[in-house]
């Protein structure tokens, strides 16, 4: 795993390891900044279920003005410290290590992010607990641009119950992208 682009291009990146996480690979993080790349420059960037911090990383090497991880286990968050001060895109970087629903409470009442990515477990109906929770949430803007990470058979027919309405959807071999916009209260 390597940073593609930016300030830290090429650079290797440490994994987690173990089975417990999956890194997004070269080739899907490639695809997946390609389209996020005219909204990166000076954006705040959201990184849910961070891992090993590869995609807040890319995020930062390709020009957000910062990126918040957040990862409940120890051995990514140490992982995730080791990539940024590898990759010095620290300064810009703050590692929340925390369950991810524990960490979105802390952080209500901040700014809005520009990006929110997250890359939950699969078919453990997280994402849909964290869109409900991301609904009505301070850090969830206007602008406010959702990419979710899930495999090819998560249903995510509820999302017009929650105010989100998706923008489009990118399917790899094993897995998607789901691009999403709004969750915010009428």
């Amino acid at each position: 795993m390597r940073v593609i682009a930016g300030k830290a291009r090429r650079l290797p990146l440490k994994t987690v390891k173990g089975m417990d996480t999956r890194p997004t690979t070269d080739r899907i993080k490639e695809t997946l900044f390609n389209m996020l790349q005219p909204d990166l420059p000076g954006a705040r960037f959201l990184d849910l279920f961070a891992g090993s911090g590869g995609i807040g990383i890319e995020a930062l090497s390709r020009g957000a003005s910062c990126a918040v991880f957040v990862e409940s286990d120890r051995g990514a968050c140490a992982c995730i410290r080791e990539n940024l001060a590898f990759t010095r895109l620290g300064e810009n970087a703050r590692l929340i290590p925390s369950d991810v629903f524990a960490a979105l409470a802390r952080l209500e009442g901040e700014p809005s992010f520009d990006l929110i990515f997250m890359d939950p477990p699969y078919d453990r109906l997280l994402e849909k607990r964290v869109l409900e929770a991301l609904t009505g949430s301070s850090l969830v803007g206007e602008d406010t641009r959702i990419i979710v990470e899930a495999s090819l058979g998560t249903d995510f027919s509820y999302l017009a119950q929650l105010g989100y309405v998706p923008e489009k959807e990118k399917c790899y071999k094993t897995n998607k992208h789901v691009f999403l916009r709004g969750g915010r209260k009428q």
